[in-house]
């Protein structure tokens, strides 16, 4: 009987099971989407309940479509959507509000309202990251403050935080197991990357009781195992990564100096620091890359909001194509000059700005501008984007000459043609794009013993296409610039 790995990818805007072989290759692949709730202006939210069973539904789903036993799976390996934040009922489960999607900016007053040199140093110097509404800590101090009762259940001991791992990972071993991993954990805000550990003065500066924590493990280690009423018959969970660094983690990106770039419903630039983390200078965030055998990996990381979610808002909002598949053949048509600058802060903008007050906006607009123009300023938009990821750490003195690609917007070559462009460096697209749940895949490998190395998983990666610059430096510091001209008109 041939065994697999199951990787369960639950992302902002669906969740995926994918079932991968021993060798790493993907055998078959479940997805559904679910509904996102904007209840006010800069709000994000997402129904706990979907976000559960979308997830049971698609594992159930891959297994029966592809006529696989639960007796073949060797491991569960979780990746998630980071920074979402939940909080539920140490005894039934239920959550106490919605989950607040990372893109959520409601606690921006809050934070603006804290900020001084010396809270910002505080921040910086402990997680890596920046006061901001992004991160977990304001999103859990938010719900706890805001839901009738729930200050006092969770100074009671009564209440569970989580992101979207430890929630699932909660659920699936029946309520038996609350943890999360480092990567997870270094997002959140309150978690110390140079100790390990969750830090008792961010706690103390967020109000947060450390009751509602989970424990920190490694990314590849034995979470605990699935109730059998999941799934039947119990199964470990031996892997578990926020998506970013799982990505990281599919594309090798092992050694020092290796980058790569994830274009999802955000685009997120991650770069290797090794066992150092680096501060920057220039508004990245330090985060942890992976942690095996209690050893933490550091990464230095650039986030973007809004990639593959501009286009499903040209799709859905505008409803200016069927498909984003209709997109490449669109943006082929015209010139890459066409005049139209779509800025998508349409939840603020990301690194380097850190702006949440900032919003959308569509430039350059004349009576020749027409559906091609608008689209293909989209699909720019994601490229101009990692530009200013790349300029960042390019002031830091990292400058990754070549780029790893993966997501679902790489499979559009015209996309990946025009990011070599105006980066002016090659990009590699690998064989496997689905790399963040290929990542959680090889961990939970690592620790059944299905991968002996990082060596062995190394060898495994495989470029599908290479993508070289041929732009003039002169069209591509013009094109830049029109673009930096843009985003000045929508900073707050």
């Amino acid at each position: 009987m041939n065994k697999y790995i199951l990787s369960i990818d639950q992302g902002t805007t669906s969740s995926r099971a994918i079932l991968f072989t021993e060798k790493g290759k993907v055998f078959a692949v479940a997805q559904t989407e679910f509904e996102q709730h904007f209840p006010q202006d800069g709000w994000v939210e997402h129904n706990p309940k979907d976000i559960l069973e979308t997830v049971l539904n698609v594992c159930k789903r891959v297994l029966s479509e592809n006529n696989v036993l639960i007796e073949q799976i060797v491991a569960i390996g979780i990746t998630n959507q980071r920074e979402t934040t939940l909080v539920w009922d140490k005894v039934t489960g239920e959550t106490v509000y919605n989950a607040i999607v990372w893109q959520d900016r409601r606690t921006a007053d809050y934070c603006e309202s804290i900020h001084s040199e010396v809270t910002e140093k505080l921040i910086n110097d402990k997680t890596g990251l920046l006061l901001d509404p992004y991160f977990s800590a304001t999103k859990v101090k938010w719900i706890i403050d805001n839901v009738e009762g729930a200050r006092q259940r969770a100074e009671n001991g009564e209440l569970a935080f989580g992101t979207v791992d430890s929630f699932l990972l909660w659920h699936l071993t029946g309520g038996k197991v609350h943890r999360t991993d480092a990567t997870n954990a270094s997002r959140t805000m309150i978690f110390n990357i140079h100790t390990q550990e969750w830090d008792v003065d961010l706690l103390e500066l967020f109000d947060i009781p450390s009751a509602m924590l989970p424990e920190v493990m490694d990314s590849s280690c034995h979470f605990g195992d699935c109730d059998v009423n999941v799934f039947t018959k119990s199964v470990p969970i031996l892997g578990i990564a926020g998506d970013q660094q799982a990505a990281l983690f599919g594309q090798a990106c092992f050694e020092q100096g290796m980058a790569k770039s994830t274009y999802g419903t955000g685009c997120f630039l991650m770069l290797n620091t090794g066992n150092k983390p680096l501060k920057s200078k220039n508004r990245l965030l330090t985060t942890v890359a992976y942690r095996l055998n209690g050893q933490p990996t550091y990464a230095i990381e650039g986030s973007i909001f809004m990639a593959g979610a501009t286009i499903q808002w040209i799709r859905d909002g505008l409803k200016l194509i069927g498909d984003a598949k209709e997109t490449e053949a669109l943006a082929q048509d015209i010139p890459v000059d066409h005049g139209v600058m779509l800025v998508p802060a349409f939840t603020g903008l990301g690194a380097p700005y850190w702006d949440p007050n900032a919003r959308g906006a569509i430039l350059g607009l004349t009576r020749d501008s027409g559906i091609k123009e608008i689209v293909t300023a989209g699909l720019q938009s994601v490229c101009y984007q990692t530009k200013d990821l790349q300029k960042a750490m390019e002031s830091d003195g990292l400058r990754p000459s070549i780029l790893r690609v993966d997501g679902g917007m790489v499979s559009n070559n015209w996309v990946l043609s025009f990011l070599s462009n105006i980066l002016g460096a090659r990009v590699d697209r690998p064989e496997i794009i689905e790399t963040t749940a290929l990542g959680v895949a090889y961990l939970a490998g690592l620790q059944a013993g299905v991968f002996s190395s990082l060596d062995e998983l190394s060898d495994m990666w495989h470029c599908d296409r290479e993508f070289e610059p041929t732009m003039s430096e002169e069209q591509r510091n013009q094109l830049y610039n029109q673009w930096l001209a843009a985003i000045k008109k929508v900073q707050s």
